[in-house]
This record gives C-alpha cells, structure tokens and sequence, in this order.
C-alpha cells in the first residue's frame, strides 16, 4: 500500500520538531526511538530522553526533550568522519545509522558551499553537538519505519534577523540551512527569529533526494490514517511554533493515479509527410507518453490537424519547446489532467521457438486481463491467423502468470 506524508510547517521545522510531530502520530514507536537515540549516543553522555505530551492555546501534541549528563566532557567540534564513526560503532541498527549519516552528509556538503572547504574537513559546531545528533539519529530512525512513498510540503516560513554561532553572527536564514531550501517554496509571515534549522532543512533536502521533489498535489485519492503535532521550543507571537504531520495510504492497490502534462494545438500549414515526421520524433521522447492527431476542420474551413500531446507533469515546459521546434504551430494550450491507471505487468510467453510479450492487467474487482503486444505476433499470417495466436498467448499468460487468488 502506497504511503504519503505532508508536512505542515506552521511554526518551523527542526529535528526534535519532526520527531514530536511523527511520534504523536505514531505513538507506538515512541519507545523504540528512545532506544534507537540512545543506542547512537551511548558515548555522547545523553542520558535522558523523553518524547512528552504538550500543548498551547491552541494545539495538543509531543515535544521531544533531550537532556545532557553535566558530567560528560566538553562539546567537541566534530568532523563529518567523527560522526560518521560514532554512527557505525555504535549499536544503532545498520540501516537507520546509514540513513543518519546520508543526512549529515548533505549537511556537510551545504556547509562546503558556505566555507569553501572540503565536506570532509567540515567542523560541526552545534549541529555536531549531542542534540543535534540526537535529533537526526531520531529522524533518520523514523523515516526508515515509515516506508514512504511520496511526500509534500506546504509553504516553510523563512524568518529573518540574525542568530548567534560559533562563527559569530549569521542572518536567519543560516548560509548552510539557505542552500539547502533551494528549490523549497518559502514564505515570510513576518515572524521573526530561526524558523528552520539547519537539521530541520538537512531532513528536507533527505527526503527531497529520497522521494523526489515534494508534489504539490497526491499522487492519487488517498485516505488520511493519522496525523500529528509536534511544537518546538520557542514561543511564537500570535501563531502556534509547530510541524504538523500527515499520512496517507492510497484507497486502491489496483489503480495508480497520478497528473500528465496535456498540451494541445493544431497545425493547417505543414505538410502531412514533415508532419509525420515530427511526430515520430514527439513519440521518440521518453518524456512524452502518447500523441494523438485528429484530422479536423478549422478556421475558414481548412482542413487542420489536431495534435494532442501527454507528458509527464514536471517536463511540461521542455516538451511545450520541442513542440515549437517540431511544427509550424505559433500556439498551444496546455493543462495539467488527472488519471488513473491500472497496474500492470509485462510477461513473455516462450513456445512455438519464439516469445511474445503479453501484458497483464489487474482490474479494480481483482480480475486480471490479457493483452498480446500486437508488434510480436505481426508476421503470423492474416488476420483469423494473428487472432488465434493471440488468443493462444493471453490463454497462456493468464494460465501461467497471473496472481492465485487464495
């Protein structure tokens, strides 16, 4: 079942915001991400941990709490080879310790940008300290649980002023955190102060290179299973400083929705045979799924073509290009259209010293259906002969492939 998660950043977002937000809607794994944190820093001297029930005037929801053994050394400014050793001695299960190490990874490497230095000569100062470690450890633990699909994100409040660090003075956004929302949309509410951490752009950026970049629309209808609040430690004026977490699961396995690029014109003065060719080249383009042309009647009764092109819904621009390129057309329409398709499954049937392909399809009330591709069978004979073979071949195919109902 496909899963999909939409983050709200109403007041921010930053690692234990993520953390609170994702827990209080799946509280079950609240106790196993206190043990993932602790298993990741059992020599950084963080000692308790706790995900605790919060609200404010006006939202109810988990804050996570991260206290430090006073006892413990020093901060140290930690390299990104320092933490990634941490991380794999540690016993914090292989797969989130590598997830762990991807997000300070991108990190290191917007901090490169900023510095001019090697990401591997990168001197963490506080996002190498306990609690930020803590916070994408956690992250890292929680992302790997949740077997996502796709996710997106509403607009993120980028704040404004200036912060204090290490390194002295920085504008809010920080010069890290910055690089890293590149290609985020971003608002200013007029609230200022840091509203997005540089952990907090860290899980984005993760996510974005994880999933792909945020939908601005679901994939396709879902159902909403939870939801979830997580504040983080400043008090906002007039606005509430939480991430608020939402997932979805879609409502059919057997059906796939997602949105296409439809661009549509017509063409009254090219030749039908150049025409033909720009057409092939159209088809050609992995970007572009089908081109469909309808001879139809135009202005002052001329005979036109009709020309209706389907693309993926991120390459509407670069295929509207091509589109010029290929025909005389000065203007089109383009709009972005819903469907729905059905899963399928391409299988080839071997006899007769020879393979056809044989496309399986599973219809919404669980029956599978049998398609011969038409290109494998076309030098069998006339037609009563090319229809015997493919009955012979979709029998075949739903005998041997298609799902055993139980």
């Amino acid at each position: 079942m496909a899963t999909h998660i939409q983050l709200d950043a109403l007041g921010g977002i930053a690692g234990d915001m993520f953390i609170a937000s994702v827990v209080d809607a799946w509280p079950e794994l609240a106790d196993d991400t206190i043990s993932a944190i602790r298993a990741a820093g059992e020599n950084l001297g963080i000692v308790d941990i706790s995900l605790l029930d919060h609200r404010d005037d006006v939202f109810s929801g988990r804050r996570f709490a991260n206290v430090e053994n006073p006892d413990s050394e020093l901060e140290q400014h930690r390299t990104l080879n320092d933490i990634e050793s941490i991380l794999r001695e540690s016993s914090l299960d292989s797969e989130s310790a590598a997830r762990a190490i991807a997000i300070f990874r991108i990190l290191a490497d917007a901090e490169s940008e900023v510095h001019g230095v090697a990401p591997e000569n990168i001197h963490f100062h506080e996002v190498g300290a306990r609690d930020s470690i803590a916070d994408i450890v956690g992250a890292a633990f929680l992302i790997e649980k949740l077997d996502l699909c796709s996710w997106s994100i509403g607009p993120i409040p980028t704040g404004s002023g200036r912060i204090e660090t290490m390194h002295g003075p920085m504008p809010v956004p920080a010069p890290a955190t910055t690089r890293l929302l590149r290609g985020f949309s971003l608002l200013d509410d007029g609230i200022g102060g840091e509203r997005v951490t540089p952990t907090g752009a860290a899980i984005l950026s993760y996510l974005r290179q994880e999933l792909g970049d945020p939908l601005t629309v679901f994939p396709a209808a879902m159902n909403l299973e939870r939801s979830g609040v997580g504040f983080g430690t400043r008090t906002l004026p007039g606005i509430s400083n939480i991430l608020r977490t939402i997932f979805y699961e879609e409502l059919s396995d057997a059906m796939i929705g997602d949105r296409v690029g439809v661009i549509q014109f017509e063409v009254d003065d090219q030749s039908a045979e150049d025409l033909a060719v720009a057409i092939d080249i159209l088809r050609a383009e992995e970007r572009v799924l089908d081109v469909l042309q309808i001879a139809a009647y135009g202005k002052k009764g001329r005979i036109v073509f009709h020309l209706q092109v389907l693309c993926r819904q991120e390459s509407i621009d670069d295929v509207i290009k091509l589109c010029f390129l290929q025909t005389t057309t000065l203007g089109l329409r383009w709009t972005v259209s819903r469907r729905a398709t059905l899963n399928r499954e391409t299988v080839v049937v071997d006899d007769k010293a020879e393979s056809v392909s044989v496309k399986l399809v599973e219809r919404p009330d669980g029956t599978v259906s049998a398609k011969t591709e038409v290109e494998d069978i076309r030098n069998h004979g006339d037609h009563s002969q090319r229809q015997t073979r493919r009955r012979e071949t979709e029998k075949r195919a739903l005998k041997e492939h298609a799902p055993k109902k139980s």
